[in-house]
């Protein structure tokens, strides 16, 4: 099989981060916490951002990201 030059596999996966200050925050806290396991990390998508309210009052920021980040297998060895 022929591979291209340059040619990358990334992987995704969905995190949500959480924050009792605000959704940057929570978008901070969930990629600080995949950057202590994963490499390569690449971009980092908010897909979706909701609240968790307790008596009418916001008590907590969510935060639901798609990150991906680059895959250690070469393409051809898959």
């Amino acid at each position: 099989m022929d591979s291209a030059i340059g040619s990358s596999v990334y992987n995704f996966i969905e995190l949500v981060g959480t924050s009792s200050k605000d959704w940057e925050e929570a978008v901070s806290n969930a990629i600080d916490t995949a950057d202590r396991k994963l490499t390569n990390m690449r971009i980092a998508e908010v897909v979706e951002m909701d609240t968790k309210l307790v008596e009418g009052k916001i008590v907590q920021f969510r935060a639901r990201i798609r990150l991906s980040f680059k895959n250690e297998v070469e393409p051809e060895t898959l």
